[in-house]
């Protein structure tokens, strides 16, 4: 090297003002909350939340090869009930008057339950059809800043809990509000406040609850199937009881519809994404290194379960999240995170 050469400090350390090498520290940095993440912005998380609903609750597909598939299926199954009742009917009416017109009677007694239970089957697919036409509309109307749209909207919104007792003074809020003068955007905002908000509580103290149950249960559990079992039967009841809260009553078709939508809000989140992020979130909270393995495969098993609540959520929610940004999987069971660092 020449006396002219320019002296150049390594790469690997740095110097302080006075020469000396500067102190390294070992920084551990907080990993924030993916679902956080996945939605960083209501625009970004009302256009997911159309999106799993367009594929789920608001489909309108009618013609599929599936459905063509089960309409036939259903269609044989059908006839051959008839045929099979056709059948025990006549051999009633051949043994005796009396049985055969018992027969005639309860037959006559199940076509009529079947009726009533397709006909809520119906309704309830139409109502939480409503609710998503509802939650989009309201999007709009806040984005537009339209204020005989936002009228109209939050008195339909107020309607759907008029037979909720808890919601009185919610509602009586929107109403006494949707006659002042008021800006549409701020009108949506008051009944986000004063309507949606305290059902958002409910929400969240079911996905807790929800949770807690799966983390425990899987952590204590001594066969994996128990596991499994355990935890669709948890995320079947969290999705239903969502909705329920929200205004939706939905039966077999409508928890099919709607549990298709939450599967598409947490395709597009990442939600199934069981490695990256969520053990990322285990590592940063410093669990991961504490616990066994069993007890870690409850709290991965926990927080699948809150992502699920937290897509039911989503797509169950009659309007867009506007005054306050959408939870997080540390908002609604921070129990899971609550191991101290060293």
């Amino acid at each position: 090297m020449t006396q002219d050469a320019p002296i150049r400090r390594p790469r690997a350390f740095r110097l302080d003002a006075d020469g000396a090498p500067a102190t390294t520290h070992a920084t551990i940095e907080e990993q924030p909350d993916a679902y956080e993440l996945e939605t960083a912005t209501p625009e970004t998380e009302n256009a997911v939340t159309e999106y799993a609903q367009a594929r789920g609750i608001i489909a309108r597909r009618f013609l599929s090869w599936g459905g063509v598939l089960g309409t036939a299926i259903s269609g044989l199954i059908t006839l051959a009930l008839g045929l099979w009742f056709n059948t025990l009917i006549d051999d009633l009416f051949a043994r005796s008057l009396t049985l055969g017109w018992i027969g005639v009677a309860l037959l006559a007694l199940a076509i009529l339950a079947l009726a009533v239970l397709l006909g809520r089957e119906i309704a309830g697919v139409l109502r939480q059809r409503h609710i998503a036409k509802l939650h989009a509309a309201l999007t709009e109307a806040r984005i537009k800043d339209d204020r005989d749209a936002a009228r109209s909207l939050v008195t339909d919104l107020a309607s759907l809990y008029t037979k909720r007792p808890e919601t009185a003074q919610g509602r009586s809020v929107v109403l006494r509000t949707a006659r002042e003068i008021v800006d549409g955007r701020d009108l949506i905002d008051i009944a986000e406040r004063s309507l949606i908000h305290p059902l958002d509580e409910q929400v969240q103290r079911e996905i807790a609850n929800a949770a807690k149950r799966v983390s425990v249960v899987t952590a204590i559990s001594p066969r994996a199937l128990l596991d499994v079992l355990f935890v669709v039967a948890q995320a079947i009841r969290l999705v239903r009881r969502t909705a329920e809260i929200y205004g939706g009553r939905p039966g077999l078709l409508g928890f099919l519809r709607i549990a298709k939508s939450v599967g598409a809000h947490l395709a597009v989140t990442g939600g199934m994404a069981v490695g990256d992020s969520l053990v990322q979130q285990l590592l940063g909270h410093g669990i991961a290194a504490k616990l066994s393995a069993r007890l870690g495969e409850g709290v991965l098993n926990g927080l699948l379960t809150a992502r699920v609540g937290l897509s039911a959520m989503a797509v169950c929610r009659p309007m867009p999240f506007s005054v306050d940004d959408p939870p997080g999987v540390g908002d609604v069971a921070p129990f899971l995170f609550s191991a101290k660092k060293d």
